[in-house]
């Protein structure tokens, strides 16, 4: 990673007795696509307002550029916001919304009109210059709302669920615009959701928080493929965990009794499991096979069908084992076709011990 942009050293925030933020600390590299998540109420938001300059950190540093930005005025510091709303003047029309930022800062009226002009054409909009945003379309909105930011060339771009009203289709149209724009022109971006398929899509990394503090960051592959702990498990995907605790433990692999069954993992991935220990592992639904026959892996359980998920080319399989469990199998839609499965018929779920990541506390 380059040299950082952003520093959060040990920041938090607290609201009288409550606390958005809990000390944390990471960096955010210079030209870096960064994408902050969780549910509600998890501090994201606040970490954004904390960096747009909307809110003042109780504790911590928060540097930009090497300088402490902590009580910077929000309008003095090079971080514009889109917001969710889009926030656009409606009494403008596109061009004149657009030139705001620069109008403010004292630019002549010829060279914001020019830069203006120029941004919405870069974003494909230039047509509609001279029309009322409020006659636009949703996607053409969002694309003057990203005009105006960017039309001041700032360092970095602040985005806090940009996409969150827009139709599904031209969500898709949008993080194309947002990830080709975002890399010819080298900007930092920070991108607050609540979409793991849009932080994923997009981020070069990202960061998932969780009451308050950083629960995971990293690369969305490593995130969905390692995930840290149960919460991160349960809250970036279709995902199996299974609990228990380790009933013996032989040179290259670990036994795990769980209210399913007896399991083994690989003794790499838990390298300081000792016998009676509790442990937790989590299996991708995409790493789980079905078939109606009885197979002689080393994990083996025994569902019945209860119900089917299509997503376009990938079927989710919803299993429900003996005990009640629930279990997930997510495979291509050709390959559902070529097995013979029926609802209320018995199924086996299965999977190598390799597949199997154990998870922290």
């Amino acid at each position: 990673m380059s040299k950082p942009l952003v520093v959060f050293d040990k920041v938090e925030k607290r609201f009288a007795e409550f606390t958005a933020v809990k000390p944390t600390s990471f960096e955010i590299a210079e030209g870096e696509f960064l994408a902050i998540m969780g549910p509600s109420g998890c501090g994201k938001t606040t970490t954004l307002r904390m960096l747009a300059g909307l809110e003042a950190p109780t504790g911590g540093e928060i540097r930009l550029d090497g300088k402490v930005m902590n009580h910077v005025k929000p309008h003095e510091r090079d971080t514009p916001m889109v917001w969710q709303s889009l926030a656009l003047f409606p009494f403008m029309n596109a061009r004149e919304n657009v030139e705001f930022g620069l109008k403010m800062r004292g630019v002549d009226s010829a060279t914001r009109r020019n830069k203006a002009l120029e941004w919405l054409e870069r974003l494909g909009i230039g047509q509609f210059a001279e029309r009322n945003v409020a006659k636009l379309s949703g996607g053409q909105r969002q694309r003057v709302a990203l005009a105006r930011s960017l039309v001041t060339e700032p360092r970095i771009l602040l985005l806090d669920e940009p996409l969150s009203a827009l139709d599904a289709h031209l969500v898709i149209r949008m993080q194309s615009v947002l990830t080709k724009l975002q890399k010819e022109l080298g900007i930092t971006f920070v991108y607050v959701t609540h979409s793991q398929s849009e932080a994923f899509a997009m981020a070069d990394r990202v960061i998932i928080m969780a009451q308050g503090e950083i629960a995971q960051i990293g690369k969305a592959k490593d995130i969905y493929r390692a995930p840290a702990n149960k919460f991160v498990a349960e809250f970036v995907g279709r995902n199996n965990i299974f609990e228990g605790k380790v009933a013996a433990r032989k040179d290259d692999a670990v036994t795990v009794e769980t209210k399913l069954g007896s399991f083994t993992v690989p003794a790499s991935a838990a390298p300081a499991a000792q016998p009676g220990q509790p442990l937790s592992f989590v299996v991708a639904a995409d790493l789980v096979q079905v078939s109606t026959r009885k197979p002689t892996a080393d994990n083996v359980v025994a569902c019945q069908l209860i119900s089917e998920q299509f997503m376009g080319t990938t079927v989710t399989l919803f299993l429900e084992a003996e005990d009640g469990s629930e279990i997930k199998v997510q495979i291509g839609q050709r390959e559902l076709e070529t097995l013979d499965l029926g609802h209320g018929g018995k199924i086996y779920a299965s999977w190598p011990p390799s597949r199997a990541h154990v998870l922290g506390n």
